[in-house]
């Protein structure tokens, strides 16, 4: 099971329904939630509704921080918190954190979502 992130934008074409484009999607395995919790970015990315996270703007100061806060106590920190079963990896939370972070900050007007 995965966290799915996407950044998307409607478009209002003159259909019955607009259409949504797709800027930016990755996924991460649940497992890293220990460590975004100690970064506190669980929060943000697997549960948006419940923390006023609406927009990719939104978005960018808790992935900044929490991206301060990996770098700041480095991947020995963490190692209680990765995942026993090797699915999942501090490095590999780092990458998706960075990602989504540049993503956020090109189109910060786009609707952040996930599905979980």
């Amino acid at each position: 099971m995965s966290l799915d992130v996407s950044l998307e934008i409607e478009v209002d074409t003159g259909g019955k329904e607009p259409h949504i484009i797709y800027l930016y999607d990755a996924n991460i395995t649940h497992n890293l939630g220990p460590i975004a919790e100690m970064v506190f970015l669980y929060g943000p990315l697997w549960r948006p509704e419940e923390n006023g996270i609406d927009t990719a703007s939104d978005l960018i100061d808790p992935l900044i921080n929490g991206l301060h806060d990996l770098r700041r106590f480095g991947r020995d920190h963490f190692k209680d918190a990765a995942p026993k079963n090797g699915w999942g990896t501090y490095d590999g939370f780092m990458h998706f954190v960075e990602n989504l972070l540049k993503a956020c900050q090109e189109d910060p007007k786009a609707k952040f979502t996930v599905s979980r």
